[in-house]
């Protein structure tokens, strides 16, 4: 067994493969607050939950964008598993090339969704990831990740809109009945959902001309539910995508 851990800006996410087969996933707050011990015992709650045995996991790999967790979850791994993890970087064998004029600026989890969706559609494509903050990214047919976009996600616009100004509520994160609200909440919710639906359609067609390419859509990450159905440039939906390309990841960089 495999544990694959993806630690996002607001959730920590986690699965258990089995070969090729996510049999477990959980998903709880990122907060630094935690010590490794706490995510210790959370980990084996999730082995009780699931019926499964931490001494049947045999690797570890995490892809993260919030480095101050990195050293906990290190540890965590050390002493509940017994197993050094792999942390994602462009220096492990990722069966994609990296671009990026920087490619230590390169998030993670970006990669790994690159990674997935190539492994499972080939190329060219581009992934859009609906987290924190909503990425796209564009991978070619020779596997060369060329970079993307990053731009506020839908909890994040939410939040801003509601910190920024005196009297508009934080309101629940879904679409309204109509796109003209017919009162604040829904107004507030009708600029905010069909506002990325809008935005989706516009960043997947402008990265198309720049390619020059017609490239498969995958769209991931938490919110990838709230937008199915609501656009047809997305032509596969793929919930975890992350944790299938750290899954991935690591059967190219263990030691055989």
């Amino acid at each position: 067994m495999l544990l694959t851990v993806d630690i996002g800006n607001t959730n920590v996410l986690m699965g258990i493969f089995e070969s090729e087969s996510l049999i477990a996933t959980w998903r709880f707050f990122s907060t630094s607050s935690r010590t490794h011990d706490e995510w210790g015992s959370m980990l084996i709650i999730q082995a009780e939950r699931f019926n499964f045995q931490l001494r049947d996991i045999k690797g570890v790999i995490i892809s993260s964008v919030v480095p101050s967790l990195n050293p906990i979850f290190e540890k965590m791994s050390e002493i509940y598993l017994n197993l050094q993890p792999i942390f994602i970087t462009p220096e492990i064998n990722l069966g994609i090339k990296i671009m990026y004029e920087e490619p230590h600026m390169v998030g993670s989890d970006r990669i790994c969704d690159a990674v997935a969706s190539f492994e499972k559609y080939g190329g060219p494509l581009i992934v859009v990831d609906f987290g924190t903050a909503t990425t796209y990214d564009v991978v070619l047919k020779d596997g060369s990740y060329l970079g993307g976009i990053i731009s506020p996600g839908i909890e994040m616009i939410s939040e801003m809109l509601h910190k920024k100004t005196a009297k508009l509520p934080l309101v629940e994160q879904k679409f309204p009945k109509r796109i003209i609200g017919k009162n604040t909440e829904e107004s507030i919710q009708s600029g905010i959902m069909y506002g990325v639906v809008v935005q989706v359609e516009g960043f997947v067609e402008l990265l198309k001309k720049e390619i020059n390419e017609k490239p498969k859509v995958i769209a991931t990450g938490g919110f990838t539910d709230l937008i199915r159905g609501k656009t047809n440039v997305i032509d596969y939906f793929e919930p975890f995508l992350i944790l299938e390309g750290l899954n991935i990841i690591y059967k190219r960089n263990i030691k055989k």
